[in-house]
């Protein structure tokens, strides 16, 4: 854990005692804050007490003495209403920041100089902070990867001067770190996501747009109108800027062409990794990531050895095309995370010779719009709530069953599969909510990846980062 020790002193109020606001408030109690934390749910305010930490209703607490409110990210700041809590900070005029917010002053006050990449984007930026992560321990770095990937931010080792910082950060917890200035930082994307907590597209993408203008490196992919204006409005400004793309044949930046991440500038083109020879990045929406990685381990320091076999030994990340194991010549992938249609285009434009398993609680749309893929689907196999409607879509269009459940559809396709004597894939990839079986996508992940594992013959693959 990192003590908060630039608080010590300071009287704090702390709203969220979920887990990375429990951690946080321990880091602050261990940095000498004199601390006062609340939730609104009991359960969490009783937790807090049993754990030693000092908790008082913040409706109870004078403001004037309060230095600053820390705020747990799940926390509405702004929109569709300023929680009460934030509403009390700002009427006396106190500052309200979160647990990022700690921590890049902890790395301020203790080792400025310790490389901070940070990553933010609407999709893509879990895979591309876990292939950092993960390609910086390969090459012998000492690595902290944390912030919305899983790990609070706080929880970390303390900052050392030769240590890499890989945070993940949503734009809620941009929101609350205005001294955020990470050595390298990466915007992958944006499209509307998350206008409920923002109020509008345009502020969404303002709240994006801080962690690169604060970069002393700004990585910015360019495959959208958001953060194509983005990169250029830096670039006015005479910040570094590094550009991306997984479409685009770029003059100057890092992009995806022809199967290869490939360098352009005005030396020329040269390529830089064939992404084949990398099982766990397939797909267009993988080349993306691959191509920050590769612009920013460059700019770190790693050489391009280093960089191209940490690709290579990439496991992926649970619940994201997840490779899960094989049977002779069929592969089984776990796309758990695949909740809409959209989401399930990505693994469905990946392979070939697909036995699909889909079905889950349906989303607006259903699976119309992923029509253009059916060519690749060998047969569906429908579970869930969504089973009927799936059907009907598909009536007429490609064989499909009605298996109900996930277990039995892992039986019934991996039996066909095995029929065919070439090269197929058994993909889970609902285009799906889970709750009508499931609590969660990992829950249905896991079932999934259980049911495989049972299988006779079932060679498993590496282990996934979680």
């Amino acid at each position: 854990m990192i003590a908060a020790t630039t608080a010590k002193g300071k009287r704090i109020a702390l709203f969220g005692l979920g887990g990375s606001g429990l951690a946080t408030a321990h880091a602050l109690s261990q940095g000498g804050a004199d601390l006062v934390c609340f939730d609104d749910n009991p359960e969490k305010v009783k937790q807090a007490q049993a754990e030693g930490l000092t908790v008082r209703d913040l409706r109870e607490v004078d403001f004037s003495s309060v230095d600053e409110l820390v705020l747990s990210p799940g926390v509405p700041l702004t929109h569709p209403r300023p929680h009460w809590s934030v509403e009390l900070a700002r009427k006396a005029g106190k500052p309200v920041v979160g647990d990022i917010e700690l921590f890049v002053r902890e790395r301020n006050a203790r080792a400025p100089e310790c490389p901070l990449i940070a990553v933010t984007g609407t999709n893509g930026k879990s895979t591309t902070t876990a292939l950092i992560a993960h390609v910086l321990k390969s090459a012998g770095r000492d690595t902290q990867m944390g912030g919305n990937i899983g790990t609070a931010a706080l929880l970390l080792d303390p900052p050392a001067s030769d240590r890499f910082y890989v945070i993940e950060c949503s734009s809620y917890q941009i929101d609350l770190a205005p001294s955020l200035n990470p050595s390298a930082g990466i915007l992958l994307n944006l499209t509307p996501d998350h206008l409920d907590r923002h109020g509008s597209m345009d502020n969404y993408a303002a709240i994006k747009e801080r962690l690169v203008a604060a970069s002393g490196t700004a990585i910015v992919g360019v495959d959208d109108s958001y953060c194509t204006a983005i990169a250029s409005y830096l670039e006015a400004q005479g910040r570094k800027v590094l550009r991306i793309s997984s479409s685009a044949n770029l003059h100057e930046g890092i992009h995806f062409r022809d199967g290869w991440i490939v360098k352009s500038g005005a030396g020329g083109t040269q390529k830089l990794f064939d992404l084949n020879e990398a099982p766990a990045l397939r797909g267009k929406h993988n080349a993306q990531n691959a191509a920050a990685t590769w612009a920013v381990l460059a700019v770190s320091g790693l050489s391009s050895e280093e960089i191209a076999e940490g690709m290579r030994s990439f496991p992926g990340l649970a619940h994201r095309m997840e490779q899960v194991g094989r049977i002779g010549k069929t592969l089984f992938v776990n796309d758990s995370k695949a909740t809409n249609a959209d989401a399930a285009a990505m693994a469905l434009g990946s392979f070939e010779n697909i036995h699909w398993i889909a079905g889950g609680l349906a989303k607006e749309g259903g699976i119309e719009s992923l029509g253009p893929f059916f060519s690749r689907i060998r047969r569906a196999y429908l579970i869930g709530e969504a089973a009927p409607a799936f059907a009907a879509t598909l009536g007429g269009k490609l064989p499909f069953e009605i298996s109900g459940t996930l277990d039995a559809a892992v039986v019934h396709a991996a039996g066909n599969a095995a029929q065919e004597g070439e090269e197929t894939v058994v993909l889970l990839s609902p285009a799906c909510a889970s709750f009508d079986q499931f609590p969660n996508f990992e829950k249905r992940g896991d079932a999934f990846r259980e049911a495989v594992l049972a299988l006779e013959g079932i060679k498993p693959m590496k282990e996934v980062v979680t």
